[in-house]
């Protein structure tokens, strides 16, 4: 009988083990393991959210781009607008006098009255920035000349307008067609420009001899 009792004795004590250093460890560490989990998981989500918000700017910026370039395609197609508006008037204004002249044998009226046209033209541009400048008188200059002829004068300096042929004009103080002028030169210059060419010798002996 007392064998049977340290027999079953010996069973208990192996059935129940203490468990290794090992598992007793991992135990201790699956809390830690498990807290990471939920903050890997956590900035896993976070980095979904941040992707689609990313996409969804992307896309509201590409809408705002093709937006913004009709916008400006729009602007300039009709840039024009206001400036052909109140040119209109003049058109219209033109083609009534056309229509008089074909009738009326008064040159002064139809003279008068295409005198105001372009007083209407002058001033619809220059409510633009639009306007002329002076040039007969001044002293050639690149900036606002070009100069077809150059002419020998003896009552004005050299290189000096003496004669404009298409006026010059600046909008807001920029030059966006320069005049074209006659400019003075000196007689010295031209009589020995004549000296240095043979040819303009010869033709002026020539000239003399017929």
């Amino acid at each position: 009988m007392r064998k049977d009792m340290d027999e079953e004795k010996d069973k208990m004590n192996e059935t129940v083990k203490p468990e290794p250093a090992e598992n007793q460890q991992q135990a201790v560490e699956n809390p830690a393991e498990r807290d990471l989990a939920a903050k890997l998981a956590e900035a896993e989500k976070q980095a979904d959210t941040y992707k689609d918000l990313m996409y969804r700017k992307a896309a509201e910026f590409e809408n705002y781009k093709k937006r913004a370039e009709n916008e400006i395609a729009s602007v300039v197609k009709f840039a024009n607008e206001s400036l052909i508006g109140d040119m209109l008037p003049v058109l219209d204004d033109f083609e009534r006098s056309l229509k008089a002249a074909k009738t009326s044998k008064e040159f002064e009226s139809l003279y008068r009255g295409i005198e105001l046209i372009y007083q209407k033209l002058v001033k619809n541009l220059e409510k633009r920035g639009v306007k002329t400048f002076d040039t007969v008188g001044k002293a050639f200059n690149v900036d606002f000349h070009d100069a077809l002829l150059q002419v020998p004068r003896e009552d004005v300096a050299p290189h000096t307008v003496i004669e404009e042929i298409d006026k010059g004009y600046t909008l807001h103080d920029k030059v966006i067609r320069h005049a074209k002028v006659i400019v003075s030169t000196s007689p010295v210059e031209d009589s020995s420009a004549a000296k240095s060419d043979p040819s303009v010798s010869e033709n002026q002996s020539q000239s003399g001899k017929s």
